[in-house]
């Protein structure tokens, strides 16, 4: 991992999603100032800092989770804790160079007057017990607070911090109501979302209903449970020895995914690498009982773990929300954020602030004065993220008077297109109206050079007399063997799957194959930002009993340059919601809305807006084999030929949230 001094907290703490990433080559004279520069980190550490590592915390079923504590050496004072737990690798020795990791954000807390504590969830690396998903179960998480909340050298405030996984837990541990629990700042949280508003994601594991694979290449890194582990009466400086010889962080061989997860069946993808055995497809002793493949979008399975139910688990803590526009889950992170800010009770509900950036997952501070997001230029992304974290723990920790809440506001959002940062007091911004267009075309909408439109004229009323308006419909095939591609997007573990691993790609080369449909407004005459949700609603007919739709909108330049934004799919069974299966009938036209996509993003005069329709975005989602069986365990498909329909009867939109100027 890497970090700088001077951001050291955010950056650290987020870079831990990736601390499993290949070690850039160093020449000698590199590797020697490298370990130059971590050890004399360390020095100055051991200088201000109580340093206490391997510190094997009980609970209260018997097993002891490992965490390294780092406090100022004043014992004079009690100290607020900043926590951060984590599946992810922070063993203080890096054992292939031989030296300390780096500690920047260790040595940066403790002289700004913070406990920094962090900790391996269940069943990872040192820590005990049988792996789940966010470390499940939820007791953990109380035990862990109530713990810390007792040491006598902790003010008793608690504020969680992290990315990705390192902040996904934190959603259904805040919902606990622990009163040592003051803030949490989670960063990329989407996998850490169930249910909320129009999503049922399950924690980034579908999408309207469909398994989105990402998750597969990830799980088949971190679900390992045949590990070393040690006598429960080890000591703890052999525990600090041993992590000097090896940090138990598994070294899988590495695996063309690209290829890996064209496998059939689902089921065995990971086995089929030869990969460990899990909670992926494998029942398994732990919280939710593993085969998360098996599951439907409502399996009760999902909520006896530890991720956040908004139905069911109120969040009553003062939030400092990160989020980006190309993540693998914007929509339900704002879903989130706004819920929680519409529920939380007393003060807290005022307490809730958020920033979403142009970024990929966790991408934060690998903003640059130009910030290249696949292919697209950001310009300058940039944000002062240590002042806003530290800055929200020294008012909310400390107790200190700084002003921030009053200075900082509610929703800072970066609109790409004019490339700059924004604010507004609510999301979506103030102001922001609906505003629909209707897709047309003279039925061959086909490919990029066919006729499709999108137009702002509403849709017409069905006509009166008795002789009924035609009902122009695009056809399409789907082949699940030979599925439509993904091409850039908004993802997160995209190993070597997806082009770009994600971001705004040009998607014209996509656009030449005949089974995606493309609707395209006319050069607009004056600019428009769209910030906010924008719904998909297709009239679908198919003579399959299910199959799957896929939407992409996208920001079409003067030059025909064609940027993807967000993304959606919906599995037909599933289009009357995620709680029951509903066949289609053939050649039956249904009305089927798309779960939300969500960006920022102004179209400037001259721009086009677009949006593609197709049956598959392979493997950002998995394929729908559309044979209506259980599709995680089948081996063959069928094709289908699906149509959208467009008329006065069958009016199919698409509702942008538009926000004047």
């Amino acid at each position: 991992m890497r970090s700088l001094a001077s951001t050291a907290l955010f950056l650290a703490i987020t870079s831990l999603a990736f601390a499993q990433g290949p070690r850039p080559q160093l020449s000698p004279e590199e590797t020697k100032a490298l370990i130059e520069k971590r050890e004399a980190i360390e020095k100055q550490l051991e200088d201000v800092a109580i340093i206490d590592r391997k510190v094997m915390v009980p609970m209260s079923d018997g097993a002891r989770m490992a965490a390294d504590i780092y406090r100022p050496k004043d014992t004079s004072k009690k100290y607020p804790i900043i926590f951060s737990r984590t599946p992810y690798n922070f063993n203080f020795w890096d054992v292939k160079l031989g030296t300390y990791r780096d500690m920047s954000q260790e040595l940066d807390a403790v002289k700004r007057g913070y406990v920094l504590i962090e900790m391996n969830e269940r069943g990872h690396l040192f820590s005990e017990g049988n792996y789940d998903i966010l470390g499940a179960p939820l007791s953990d998480a109380d035990d862990q607070f109530n713990w810390m909340a007792a040491q006598p050298w902790s003010s008793g405030k608690i504020g969680l911090i992290g990315c990705s996984s390192t902040a996904e837990w934190q959603l259904a541990a805040a919902s606990l109501g622990n009163k040592a629990l003051t803030t949490i700042i989670p960063q990329s949280f989407g996998a850490g979302v169930g249910k909320v508003g129009p999503y049922n994601e399950q924690g980034n594991w579908y999408r309207g209903g469909a398994v989105q694979m990402l998750f597969i290449d990830w799980l088949y890194g971190e679900q390992n449970q045949v590990r070393p582990t040690f006598p429960k009466d080890t000591p703890q400086a052999d525990l600090i020895k041993a992590s000097k010889l090896f940090d138990l962080a598994p070294q899988l061989p590495p695996v063309d995914w690209a290829k890996a997860y064209e496998h059939l069946p689902e089921k065995d993808i990971i086995s089929a690498v030869d990969g460990p055995r899990g909670i992926f497809s494998d029942k398994m002793p732990n919280t939710t009982g593993g085969a998360m493949i098996e599951r439907t979008p409502n399996d009760p399975a999902w909520r006896k773990g530890g991720i956040w139910q908004s139905d069911t688990m109120p969040i009553n803590v003062p939030g400092f929300w990160f989020m980006t526009w190309y993540d693998v889950s914007t929509g339900p992170n704002l879903a989130a954020y706004n819920f929680v800010r519409s529920t939380a009770k007393g003060e807290a509900a005022n307490e809730q602030y958020a920033v979403i950036a142009p970024t990929l997952h966790c991408g934060y501070k690998r903003a640059k004065e130009d910030t290249i997001i696949g292919e697209r230029s950001m310009g300058d992304a940039r944000l002062d993220y240590d002042a806003l974290t530290y800055g929200w723990f020294d008012h909310f920790l400390k107790g200190e008077d700084n002003g921030f809440l009053r200075k900082t506001p509610k929703v800072q959002y970066f609109t790409m297109g004019i490339n700059k940062w924004q604010h507004s007091e609510t999301w979506p911004p103030e102001g922001a109206k609906p505003i629909t267009l209707t897709l047309t075309s003279g039925g061959h909408a086909n490919t990029l050079h066919g006729d499709g439109v999108l137009t702002f004229a509403q849709p017409a009323a069905p006509a009166k007399s008795k002789t009924k308006s035609p009902d122009v419909a695009d056809l399409f095939t789907y082949d699940p063997l030979h599925p439509t591609p993904s091409y850039g997007g908004n993802v997160c573990c995209a190993a070597n799957t997806i082009p770009g691993n994600g971001g705004a790609l040009d998607q014209r080369k996509m656009e030449e194959r005949p089974d995606i449909l493309v609707y395209t407004t006319e050069p607009l005459k004056e600019g428009i930002e769209v910030s906010g949700p924008i719904t998909a609603t297709l009239y679908v007919s198919s003579d399959v009993k299910d199959t799957d739709v896929t939407v992409k909108v996208i920001d079409v330049l003067p030059d025909g340059t064609a940027y993807n934004l967000d993304e959606t799919i919906q599995r037909l069974r599933y289009r009357e919601g995620d709680d029951k299966t509903v066949w289609m009938e053939k050649d039956k036209v249904y009305k089927v809305t798309l779960t939300p996509m969500n960006t920022s993003n102004y179209f400037e005069a001259g721009h086009k807006i677009r949006i593609e329709i197709a049956g598959s975005n392979f493997p950002r989602f998995d394929r729908n084999l559309n044979t209506g069986g259980n599709n995680y365990d089948e081996t063959t498909a069928i094709i289908a030929h699906t149509a959208i329909h467009h008329s006065p009867r069958y009016p199919s939109t698409l509702t942008l949230s538009v926000v004047k100027h």
